[in-house]
């Protein structure tokens, strides 16, 4: 791969994703919701275990401070509740309300509505889905990066 392709996919990719945020802003305002209080709420799946402060915050790439401002924001709000982590009554976890998760579903269905992939056949997000899983994939020079 040349340095210019590389970085031709890492331009579309910043534009798919500034496009994206750009056009569900009003969605996020109608809810009171920020870019990033929408992604912890989409980071909570219902249909799993209530994933603990630790888990949650690995998976939106911040640390312990941040998280907690943002679930702090979530749960006055009245759309995520936190409990003592099962076997753990040291740790946290987070989960939805009800009125969390009705508030998830408005969010990712703007963000599918409005994405600018919304546009593609049905076998082109198929196989922009598997080129960007296996962009993602693990190897073993992520161990030494940070993040």
């Amino acid at each position: 791969m040349t340095r210019s392709s590389l970085e031709a996919a890492v331009v579309a990719s910043h534009e798919i994703f500034m496009r994206t945020s750009d056009r569900i802003e009003t969605v996020l305002a109608e809810h009171g919701l920020t870019h990033s209080t929408a992604q912890a709420l989409w980071s909570i799946d219902p249909n799993e275990p209530p994933p603990s402060m630790k888990e949650l915050a690995g998976r939106l790439y911040c640390n312990a401070p941040n998280l907690s401002f943002v679930i702090n924001q979530l749960t006055r709000r009245g759309l995520v509740e936190r409990f003592p982590a099962p076997g753990d009554r040291r740790s946290r976890t987070v989960a939805l309300t009800e009125d969390g998760r009705r508030v998830r579903s408005a969010v990712i269905e703007a963000t599918l509505t409005l994405s600018p992939f919304a546009r593609l056949h049905t076998d082109d997000l198929h196989t922009l889905a598997g080129l960007l899983a296996k962009a993602l994939a693990p190897t073993e020079n992520d161990a030494a990066t940070p993040g």
